[in-house]
């Protein structure tokens, strides 16, 4: 019996039967196979539930050997070291901690083909395109849960990339979520340098549109959350943060809106100068 992750859970009434194969929920009275669970859990109908189940099975594996390669590659290529320099990112143990790579291109085929994964696994997982090259090409990787992002250092290439399928809960969760107070950011650049900085209960949606994992997250304890995200010249950031208060507020989480200055996001905050003290005083600013 644990929290139920489909809804907003505060005691345990998550119940599952490893052996049959089935779920129910005592609190929002929602159950069924594993099927159903991925329906419900990441809010797609029953084929794309049946594909994203078939990509899964054995698809851990494949990854880890993946991101293990990226990582490799990392401190080979200085242009991967210069670009995390000028997004901020110093201390190596930042960079073990979120185990960082970079996709130079052009041999992650071969090497994932001699650890004896078939052509036809990496396409389908989304690791290569389907003329065979690498998907991440130029691109800093971070491993998440099930998934991979890459970042790309090329202004000519569209900057986001994940493999096909869900993009998971909140960055490394586990880590912050008996913390009293949590940071959210957008993204994982944001993450890197406030951690760096020593703000260690941070955590990360990889956009400011939560899927439902991620805000049932929010929500499975008392907590306070920093909303910091995005101050946009567009606005974007700032509706998104008025958002999604608004709906925290409503379950009971106590919520702090971080002002940074226009056009700022945290980790543009710290690269041009900002420090931990400066940080640290937009938070005790920070509004409900």
């Amino acid at each position: 019996m644990g929290l139920c992750p489909l809804h907003s859970d505060h005691k345990p009434s998550f119940l599952v039967d490893p052996g049959k194969g089935l779920f129910y929920c005592y609190g929002c009275g929602r159950g069924g196979d594993v099927i159903r669970f991925a329906e419900l859990y990441h809010q797609v109908k029953f084929p794309q539930a049946l594909e994203l189940l078939h990509q899964w099975r054995g698809l851990g594996p494949l990854l880890h050997e993946a991101a293990s390669f990226y990582r490799m590659q990392l401190h080979r290529h200085g242009e991967a070291v210069a670009y995390l320099r000028q997004r901020g990112v110093q201390s190596p143990e930042l960079i073990e901690h979120m185990q960082m790579g970079y996709a130079p291109g052009g041999c992650l085929r071969s090497w994932l083909m001699r650890l004896g994964y078939p052509l036809h696994a990496l396409r389908q997982a989304g690791l290569v395109t389907a003329a065979g090259y690498d998907a991440f090409i130029h691109r800093i990787v971070f491993p998440l849960e099930g998934n991979l992002y890459g970042r790309s250092i090329s202004t000519s290439a569209p900057p986001h990339r994940f493999l096909p399928g869900a993009k998971g809960g909140l960055y490394l969760w586990q880590q912050v979520r008996h913390c009293p107070e949590v940071i959210l950011v957008e993204g994982l650049f944001d993450y890197a340098v406030l951690w760096q900085a020593g703000f260690h209960n941070v955590t990360c949606s990889m956009g400011t549109h939560l899927n439902a994992h991620q805000y049932g997250q929010l929500c499975d304890g008392p907590r306070t959350i920093y909303l910091a995200l995005d101050a946009d010249a567009n606005g974007s950031g700032q509706q998104a943060t008025q958002s999604l208060a608004c709906r925290l507020s409503e379950q009971g989480i106590n919520v702090r809106r971080v002002s940074l200055p226009d056009g700022h996001d945290p980790n543009s905050f710290f690269v041009e100068n900002g420090d931990a003290r400066q940080f640290q005083a937009l938070l005790e600013a920070a509004r409900s």
